[in-house]
This record gives structure tokens, sequence and C-alpha cells, in this order.
């Protein structure tokens, strides 16, 4: 399998093998998005994307549920830990109704 596998992301997570990038802090800060969402999203989510030419050839877009039960996305880099490269709220105009699903540019 070419890709990360959400096991292996959870597992590292629950180890605490994972650092936060900056940029992941300050936009996090300012969707109000908490470390605890991440979490929660990596807990209960699934990949719905992987970036294969990014992060070292290891990267995805991770699916999943915030603490209040609504959609967030977090993308996501691994290596030795869990990088936290970003998190958003996905809207309608990149996705579709299922925000699982990236509309067509």
């Amino acid at each position: 399998m070419h890709g990360l596998d959400i096991e292996a992301i959870r597992d590292k997570c629950h180890v605490g093998d994972i650092r936060w990038s900056a940029h992941a802090a300050a936009r996090m800060l300012q969707r109000g998005i908490t470390r605890e969402d991440v979490l929660n999203c990596i807990s209960n989510g699934e990949i719905i994307e992987q970036y294969p030419e990014y992060w070292l050839n290891l990267a995805c877009l991770v699916f999943g549920l915030d603490n209040n039960g609504s959609v967030i996305h977090v993308v996501i880099g691994m290596d030795e830990f869990v990088h936290i490269v970003t998190a958003y709220r996905p809207n309608n105009t990149t996705f579709m109704p299922d925000m699982k699903t990236r509309k067509e540019r």
C-alpha cells in the first residue's frame, strides 16, 4: 500500500508521538479548532486523500468530527512522528455535500 494508514497514525498519537506545526496552531486558533478536536478527528475519522508527493511521501487528509460533532479535516504528515500540518472546517465550495469528495476544479 502506498500512503499512510489511519491505524498507524492513531498508534503514534496514542503514545504521544505527535508534533504540532506553528502553522497548524495558528490556523486552529483562527478557526476555533482545539487539539482535542484534532485528536477526536484522528481517533474516529478516515483518510480521504493521500498526498504521495508531500511530506517525505507520507501525508494525507483525514476526515472526521470535532468534539461537537462538526466535520473537520486534518492534514497530517508522518515520519517517526505524526505531524499536524493544518486543520480546517471544509466547505461546499471545495467539497461535495459529503465533505469527503473534492469537487472538480
